[in-house]
């Protein structure tokens, strides 16, 4: 896999990935950026929730369960110290449709645990917490 990034002056870079997409990045207002693209580190949570999304609607495909809603939040909380790298990681996965609250967590933790490459290439710790049509589980809480 490869991209190309392209400095566009100041602190934004215009990335475009090997599919052709393209997407702006820039340091927010009060890193000296503009504040006219995604913060890098935003697009690695933004990757993490991709990735595992992706793996979740196939899982559960494949499990022959019916999603017909799916949204995800992201939380990362990062080192007070440089490189300020992403210690904890808070997933809640909201999903709507027909479907065992038993196989979305099995469906979550195949993800996060095996399939999702953006996931297992990080150095932080993962916790997660899901939704099936308004059900919150753990009630409340994060799971590991």
């Amino acid at each position: 896999m490869k991209v190309n990034v392209v400095w566009k002056g100041q602190r934004k870079f215009a990335a475009t990935g090997e599919s052709g997409h393209s997407v702006l990045m820039d340091a927010s207002i009060e890193a000296g950026g503009e504040g006219k693209g995604v913060k890098p580190t935003e697009m690695v949570l933004m990757g993490v929730a991709g990735c595992s999304g992706i793996d979740i609607v196939m899982i559960l495909e494949k499990m022959r369960e019916k999603v017909s809603r799916f949204a995800i939040e992201v939380d990362g909380e990062r080192a007070d110290t440089e490189p300020k790298r992403f210690t904890t990681i808070k997933v809640t996965y909201k999903l709507e449709g027909e479907m065992r609250p038993a196989n979305v967590e099995k469906a979550i933790r195949l993800s996060l645990d095996k399939y999702c490459s953006v996931s297992n290439s990080m150095n932080a710790r993962f916790a997660f917490a899901y939704e099936v049509n308004g059900i919150r589980y753990p009630e409340t809480g994060f799971m590991a």
